[in-house]
């Protein structure tokens, strides 16, 4: 069956933020465990998003954010981006590693981070993404399977770029879903887009029935 974003509705858009929300308590509950402390995770908003849009949400194209990168393969295939602020992405790992929290009015280049830094932002957006697949997977019985994550931290058109060049063929648009950290009084906004291919798009919405 042939299908395109335009055909999404309001029951469609229910069944991916349903994953999706499922897959951010499966991804609290794996920090948690691995920090030994309370994670919380909400799901504000999920929608399909052209990448324009994207770019508008976080800023401009000439925007500076720091994020995680990866590829998925199997039944469905596609790319995944876990996205912040520079700013956000420093009080992330501080609210996670319980250090010193940073000056929010100040932007932090992408030169300011450190390895310790890079690696656990790496290990978040990793345990982030693998929990949304492995939501996905688990249910429409599909298998999805992740490669290695990659730090970025450069110009959102920059990074947004890599996706587009693979699927900017097929669609300019994403599922756009916007995450919020929290532990206690602090809370930490962050921004996961999933970019399956059109084809895997149709293959999830028929394994669950919905068209």
């Amino acid at each position: 069956m042939h299908f395109s974003f335009n055909e999404l509705n309001s029951l469609h858009l229910d069944v991916l933020k349903e994953i999706g929300t499922i897959g951010a308590g499966n991804a609290a509950t794996s920090l948690s465990k691995l920090l030994n402390k309370r994670i919380d995770m909400n799901v504000p908003e999920i929608k399909i998003a052209e990448f324009k849009e994207i770019e508008n949400i976080l800023g401009s194209a000439d925007t500076i954010v720091t994020g995680v990168y990866l590829e998925f393969s199997g039944k469905i295939k596609g790319n995944a981006l876990f996205l912040l602020d520079t700013v956000s992405a420093k009080n992330l790992v501080s609210l996670l590693l319980g250090t010193e929290r940073y000056d929010e009015s100040k932007e932090k280049p992408c030169t300011d981070f450190t390895e310790l830094e890079v690696s656990a932002i790496e290990e978040i957006g990793n345990i982030l993404i693998s929990s949304y697949l492995n939501a996905i997977s688990s249910f429409t019985g599909l298998s999805v399977k992740p490669t290695v994550p990659y730090f970025a931290c450069d110009m959102l058109g920059a990074i947004l770029s890599v996706p587009l060049i693979q699927y900017g063929q097929t669609s300019d648009k994403a599922l756009f879903i916007e995450t919020e950290f929290v532990n206690g009084s602090d809370r930490v906004k962050s921004h996961f887009i999933v970019i399956p291919d059109i084809e895997s798009y149709t293959i999830i919405l028929e394994s669950l029935g919905v068209i």
